[in-house]
């Protein structure tokens, strides 16, 4: 059996080959082959860019479909998998994505072909969880803004909430999605003394220490409201206009996960006329944020370039993650992380080397 793993500028070669080489102990051979762009930006700008538009949004190199008919196994991180390279893998069993999203993936295609599409969840909670709770610090408490004033040689203390500065302890935060990611940031908030209340209708089990409410609850009695959902076609604009006039005036949204959950133009409008305290958002609609956004010249938002999930250890993690998959789908073991119902085919039988 054969693993092609594609690499990018955040995850490398070294960490994708590192990351599968357990694998060869069920008899997996791994090659790797790299997705390069030249910065970091670029690669964003091409990450954005399939988000929005899907597997055929931009264009591969022709190295990246040479003999793809030699593989059982297709893992990548941002590197698109369109139609032709399904079609070319013509031996191909299974799809690992080192992320929870899989609009990179032509899905329809390869459920069409009984080819298994497998995500990783939670390979980055952590990193958003902890840069979630950074930002709605640095929101609350101007952090980000009074240094920015400082590198100007601006000592100020007049900030658009100087009437009422907040601490999280004794507020109520609001999760809108509470999956991995969510749970994490529940946990670091309960410390500090904060109610946590979440929305999310798919959500099953205890949700302890969250309270699960219905949106209209979570928007009008929340001081913060986080955003933690999947991007779908039934959740793109969660928050618009009407959503965010039953805000309190006071309240601050944090959004870590996905621009297209908020009407971004719907939420400058609130923003620019104080009918919310204040913003920390992390994605765009456009990315990088044009300079003249007028997000950018707004006093009461925090504003991050995409970096929220961008951590060494869940960079170097995720083929980790993705390896125990694909070693739990060939020894015939659960849980897998399937998002296409695709049930596995049946490895049994199979030389498989001896540890």
């Amino acid at each position: 059996m054969k693993l092609l793993a594609i690499s990018d500028t955040y995850i490398p070669a070294a960490f994708m080959r590192n990351g599968f080489a357990p694998l060869g102990e069920v008899g997996i051979e791994v090659e790797v082959r790299e997705w390069e762009h030249p910065t970091l930006i670029e690669l964003q700008e091409a990450n954005l860019a399939i988000e929005q538009g899907g597997p055929e949004a931009v264009t591969l190199p022709e190295a990246l479909f040479q003999g793809l008919d030699a593989f059982d196994f297709l893992c990548v991180q941002f590197c698109p998998v369109p139609a032709r390279m399904i079609e070319a893998a013509t031996n191909l069993k299974a799809v690992g994505v080192l992320r929870g999203g899989t609009e990179n993936v032509d899905v329809a295609l390869a459920t069409s072909r009984g080819i298994v599409v497998l995500n990783t969840p939670g390979r980055n909670a952590r990193a958003v969880a902890e840069c979630t709770l950074g930002l709605m610090l640095s929101e609350v408490r101007n952090i980000a803004r009074s240094h920015a004033l400082l590198k100007q040689g601006v000592w100020s203390r007049d900030y658009p909430n100087k009437a009422a500065i907040p601490e999280l302890c004794e507020k109520t935060v609001g999760l809108v999605g509470y999956g991995s990611v969510a749970q994490l940031v529940a946990g670091y908030l309960v410390a500090l003394g904060s109610r946590v209340i979440a929305f999310d209708p798919f959500f099953q089990g205890d949700a302890a220490p969250a309270e699960l409410v219905d949106l209209e609850t979570l928007l009008r009695e929340s001081d913060v409201v986080s955003l933690h959902a999947r991007l779908t076609e039934e959740s793109r604009h969660l928050i618009g206009a009407d959503q965010l006039r039953q805000m309190k005036p006071t309240a601050v949204l944090v959004n870590t996960a996905r621009s297209g959950l908020v009407d971004e133009s719907a939420l400058v409008a609130a923003l620019q006329q104080r009918q919310i305290m204040g913003a920390a958002l992390d994605v765009f609609d456009t990315e990088p944020l044009p300079p003249d956004h007028p997000l950018v010249a707004l006093d009461n938002v925090t504003i991050a370039p995409h970096i929220a999930g961008s951590t060494i250890d869940a960079f170097r993690n995720s083929p980790k993650m993705m390896a125990g998959h694909l070693r739990r789908m060939v020894e015939g073991r659960q849980p897998l992380p399937i998002v296409n119902g695709v049930e596995p085919e049946a490895f049994t039988g199979r030389e498989v080397p001896s540890p």
